[in-house]
C-alpha cells in the first residue's frame, strides 16, 4: 500500500492539534484535563448510541433522560475518580459526583420499570458504554489526580526508582505514546505492510502494527528517560500502553463494522469522531492505570 502523502499530512496536521490540545490540558491544571475529557466523554457517548442505533434499530434514544441517563452517572463517576484533585475553596467536587451516582442508581430501576420504551437492550447497551466509555475515562482521571502515589509510603528500591513519577508525567506518557503509535503505525504500514492484521480493520497490518508498537514504545522511553533513571517499569508502561491502545483501536473498528459505517462521527478531518480519535486510549487508559497500580500503589 502506497504513501498517499495528502491523507498522511492531514491526518498528521489533525493529530498535531490533538496533541498541543491533551498537552496543554495536561500541562495546565487538573481543571483543563478534566473539562477536556468530560467533552471527550459525552460526545463519545453520542457516537456510541448512534452507532448502537444503527446496530440495533429499534434503539431510537428518543428520550432525554434515556440518552443521558448513563452518561451522566458516568460523568459522576469521573468526578468521583479526580480524588479529591478538583476543589474550589477547601470543597472537592468529588462529593458531587457521589451525589450523581447515587441519585442515578436510584433513578435506573425507576425509569426501567416506569417507561415502556426503555427495554433490556437499552439497558444492556447503556451499561455497555459505560464501563467502555465512562469507566475508562473515569481511570485516566484517576490517573492524573495522582491518587496512586499519593499513599506511597515504600522504602524499597522499586519505589525509590520511581518516586519522580506523578499523574502527570504518566498522562503524558500515555497520550504521546498513543499519538506516536498510532503514526508510526500508519507510516510503517503504508510503506512495507502486506499481511492484513484483521478483518475488523482491513487497512492495518502486522508489519506496521508491530513497528508502531516497537518505535512508539522507543521512543517514548527515550523522551522519559531524559527525565528519569533507566527503569524496566518505564519500558513495561509504554509497552502496555502501545498494545492496549492497539486492541483499543481495532474493539472501536469491529464495532463500526457491525454498525456498517467507517467513521464513528466527521469532528476531527483524517481521523473521524471521537471514539475514532480516542478509542485507543479508551482501553490503554484501564490498562496503564492497573499497571501503575501494581507498581506503585
Amino acid at each position: 500500500m502506497a504513501l498517499n502523502k495528502a491523507v498522511f499530512q492531514t491526518r498528521a496536521k489533525t493529530a498535531i492539534v490533538y496533541a498541543a490540545i491533551m498537552l496543554i490540558g495536561l500541562f495546565w491544571n487538573e481543571w483543563s484535563f478534566f473539562m477536556l475529557f468530560s467533552l471527550v466523554h459525552f460526545g463519545a457517548w453520542y457516537e456510541f448510541q448512534k452507532l448502537s442505533s444503527l446496530i440495533y434499530p429499534e434503539l431510537r434514544w428518543s428520550l432525554l433522560y434515556d440518552r443521558l441517563l448513563f452518561p451522566i452517572i458516568g460523568w459522576g463517576v469521573m468526578l468521583m475518580a479526580s480524588a479529591g484533585s478538583l476543589e474550589i475553596n477547601g470543597f472537592s467536587f468529588s462529593d458531587i459526583g457521589y451525589w450523581i451516582v447515587r441519585i442515578g442508581l436510584v433513578l435506573i430501576p425507576v425509569i426501567f420499570f416506569a417507561d415502556k420504551q426503555y427495554g433490556f437492550k437499552h439497558l444492556k447497551q447503556s451499561v455497555l458504554g459505560f464501563f467502555y466509555i465512562s469507566v475508562t475515562l473515569a481511570l485516566l482521571i484517576n490517573l492524573r489526580s495522582g491518587w496512586i502515589w499519593s499513599q506511597t509510603a515504600d522504602t524499597s528500591f522499586l519505589a525509590h526508582a520511581l518516586s519522580g513519577f506523578n499523574g502527570k508525567i504518566i498522562c503524558i506518557l500515555l497520550v504521546v505514546g498513543i499519538w506516536i503509535n498510532d503514526t508510526m503505525a500508519y507510516i510503517v504500514g503504508s510503506m512495507m505492510g502486506k499481511t492484513p492484521l484483521t478483518s475488523w480493520s482491513p487497512k492495518k497490518t502486522w508489519e506496521g502494527t508491530i513497528g508502531g508498537i516497537i518505535l512508539s514504545s522507543g521512543l517514548i522511553l527515550l523522551i522519559a528517560l531524559w527525565q528519569f533513571e533507566p527503569s524496566w517499569a518505564l519500558l513495561i508502561i509504554a509497552l502496555v500502553n502501545a498494545i492496549s491502545g492497539t486492541i483499543g483501536d481495532l474493539v472501536e473498528s469491529k464495532l463500526k463494522r457491525i454498525a456498517g459505517v467507517k467513521d464513528s462521527g466527521s469532528f476531527m478531518p483524517g481521523h473521524g469522531g471521537f471514539l475514532d480519535r480516542f478509542d485507543s486510549i479508551l482501553l490503554a487508559a484501564p490498562a496503564v492505570w492497573l499497571v501503575c497500580y501494581l507498581l506503585f500503589r
